[in-house]
């Protein structure tokens, strides 16, 4: 009889879960997944904190991926009743202790949730996507208006041909002026360096649909079909422009969580604490992985399959037989982008809706030059359920910087000081109405699209040669995925694995905006 083959995940984020569930559920293989932290749900985890909720950088459970949908929504079912009354709270003895209102299953649903961003600059809000409205149209005022229209036309008449950086691809969508004015500042706050040295294919993997054209088109149409918003698949809508979106009731970590339960249910295994040391490589197969503890011990795991989600990086620095000089290289040239949350909870935020009611945003985009905070979520909006006392708001100031430099390098409360001082500064809150606050740091958030960036197709080459070794996710792949797409990967690597296929370009295929394999049913 044949000895049970295995497979070794390395990472317990959306990717490595999703591999590990479809091998459960799909075949004999047993997964062993081998997580560094202590958490569940990598960058889609959720933080807890004082019966509050945070969801680090954001998670909308949308996809074009008929596929994805239906495995949220099998694991998670939209729920019936959407009624944000439902969360109750109860004070005792000064502490605060939230009222359970349903049991652990029932609490597994998806609510539909308005999505609503805007961006905020000179002191003002605008509309995100931009529509070319009246409102907008004032707040800008007639002179920066024209400049925009005529720089527009320009772009149109003349685009840069080819686009080779993100500048490139921003003003041949929108004009330089409205590049200028709307998206070189945030996104130079998100990369740390200009979008002159950002490769153009950043732009075509997140955004490649999304022009001034398309904005105002989806802008006219929702004024003609306002019932349009309503509608859950959105699959003709640019992801930029998608207007309702699936959420947990209590974050994303809640259905990653509940992923791993159904794995170790399975008999698959999840050990967390288990940081990757080595992969001990032999002709063109991965044959074992080594981890080690926090306390310093060792094991290792033979494996049949390897499926990474770990850092390119450090996969490549973790191989016993070293890659070639070039590859390291490329591999030690990669560039990553930190990330902090200062989570503030606030008595009242002090910018208000027109009539008086708090800010129905999820997202908030900071243009603002004077300050480093680049994006603030409130967490309310993304669901009441985050929030332990409904009349509080809960809101997540972001900040992208570099593991080690000076923001990074602040304390928890010097950092949550210097987010009030910001926070305070554009307007949007007094310092006096803060009540607590709590910083998260998330290192290698972002994988960059700059340094050796342009050379990572040697580094896809290398990789692929090993028949057994699948990379899927964001910092697995270094690309800039959505959560969809991650998942997507694990998909497509389990396919792989199950029809015996040990040719990778199928995955390196998936990209932010495409649907991929919805002709191959799930197994």
């Amino acid at each position: 009889m044949n000895a049970r083959k295995t497979a070794v995940i390395i990472g317990a984020g959306p990717a490595g879960l999703t591999a590990a569930l479809e091998l459960c559920r799909r075949s004999a293989i047993h997964p062993i997944v081998v997580e560094a932290s202590t958490e569940i749900g990598g960058l889609s985890r959720t933080i807890r904190y004082k019966g509050n909720r945070m969801d680090v950088g954001g998670h909308r459970f949308f996809s074009r991926s008929d596929r994805v949908m239906a495995w949220w929504t099998e694991l998670f079912p939209i729920a019936q009743q959407q009624d944000e009354a439902m969360a109750t709270v109860r004070y005792q003895n000064q502490e605060r202790t939230v009222e359970a209102t349903a049991d652990a299953e029932s609490d597994r649903v998806m609510l539909l949730r308005p999505r609503r961003s805007r961006i905020y600059f000179l002191r003002r809000f605008f509309r995100y996507p931009l529509a070319l409205d009246g409102a907008t149209l004032r707040a800008l005022g007639a002179r920066r208006t024209v400049k925009i229209g005529w720089s527009y036309l320009a772009a149109k008449v003349a685009p840069r041909r080819p686009e080779r950086t993100l500048e490139d691809f921003f003003i041949n969508r929108f004009g330089g002026e409205l590049y200028r004015t709307f998206f070189r500042d945030y996104t130079e706050k998100v990369w740390g360096v200009p979008c002159a040295s950002i490769s153009a294919e950043w732009g075509a993997r997140r955004i490649k649909g999304l022009s001034l054209r398309a904005a105002v088109v989806h802008f006219l149409r929702q004024q003609r079909r306002p019932d349009a918003a309503s509608e859950i698949a959105q699959k003709s809508t640019e992801t930029s422009l998608i207007e309702r979106f699936l959420y947990p009731k209590l974050g994303p970590g809640q259905l990653w969580e509940h992923v791993a339960q159904l794995v170790e249910q399975a008999g698959g295994e999840i050990r967390l604490d288990a940081t990757v040391r080595g992969l001990h490589c032999a002709g063109e197969r991965v044959h074992a992985v080594t981890v080690s503890d926090s306390g310093g011990a060792t094991t290792k795991i033979s494996a049949d399959y390897v499926l990474s989600t770990m850092p390119v990086r450090d996969l490549i620095r973790a191989m016993n037989e070293p890659a070639p000089e070039a590859i390291r290289s490329v591999s030690e040239g990669l560039v990553y982008r930190d990330f902090m949350t200062v989570g503030l909870l606030v008595d009242k935020l002090s910018l208000t809706e027109a009539d008086g009611s708090r800010l129905r945003d999820t997202w908030i985009y900071i243009q603002e030059p004077d300050v480093r905070v680049g994006r603030l979520q409130i967490f309310n909006n993304w669901s009441p359920y985050l929030v332990a006392d409904p009349a509080k708001t809960w809101i997540g100031l972001e900040y992208f910087c570099q593991e080690g430099d000076e923001l990074w390098s602040r304390t928890d409360g010097s950092m949550a000081e210097f987010a009030m001082a910001e926070a305070e500064r554009i307007g949007m809150l007094e310092r006096g109405a803060v009540e607590d606050w709590h910083v998260v740091r998330v290192p290698k958030s972002y994988p960059a699209y700059f340094g050796s960036y342009e050379r990572f197709p040697e580094i896809i080459e290398f990789v692929s040669r090993f028949e057994n070794l699948f990379l899927m996710g964001r910092n697995g792949m270094h690309k800039y995925n959505n959560q969809d797409h991650s998942m997507l990967t694990a998909m497509v690597a389990v396919d792989a694995i199950l029809e015996g296929n040990t040719d990778k370009s199928a995955l390196w295929a998936i990209n932010t905006e495409q649907e991929y394999s919805e002709t191959k049913p799930a197994r």
